[in-house]
């Protein structure tokens, strides 16, 4: 007999989806550092980074809340988008519009994290898990406010000199 697919498998099922997402992005932020021109961009990626680390801890508490190994499983969504950032990076290096495109691939992750999490906390809410809301919650927002971060950097200069 099949097992039964509810609302706590999905969230489960998110969970390790995201928590595979955190890991491939703690390896690809340095890299982004190295490449980026700008020293503000260069220090927000490296600040994210910790914040990250940050997340990866609170998945894990999650995992723990619901007696579950903190296992990731793959993310095709992640890899296509840390993918993208790499072609950015081939594709534009040495020119000015290298750090606009590095940007911009960092707000796609962001953007699918800010996706990701919204879900989950909104899951948690309906699954009675208040402690997991509010770390997931913890983490959106960090999300949130690099999203902004990275979109202030871009208008104050970043596309402006690409262009």
């Amino acid at each position: 007999m099949a097992k039964e697919q509810n609302l706590e498998t999905l969230f489960h099922e998110t969970l390790k989806d995201i928590l595979y997402a955190e890991k491939q992005i703690l390896r690809a932020l340095p890299k982004m550092a190295r490449g980026a021109g700008s020293e503000e961009l260069k220090q927000a990626f490296l600040a994210h980074r910790d914040e990250t680390e940050t997340h990866v801890d609170r998945l894990q508490q999650v995992f723990e809340m619901m007696d579950k190994p903190a296992r990731g499983k793959t993310c095709d969504a992640i890899l296509g988008l840390v993918e993208e950032g790499k072609e950015v990076m081939e594709d534009f290096a040495g020119t000015s519009a290298l750090d606009a495109g590095l940007t911009a691939s960092a707000q796609a992750v962001e953007h699918y994290e800010i996706a990701r999490y919204g879900t989950l906390k909104t899951w948690a809410t309906q699954l009675g898990m208040k402690d997991a809301a509010r770390l997931l919650d913890q983490t959106l927002q960090e999300e949130i406010k690099t999203d902004k971060l990275l979109t202030r950097l871009a208008e104050k200069s970043l596309n402006a000199k690409a262009a």
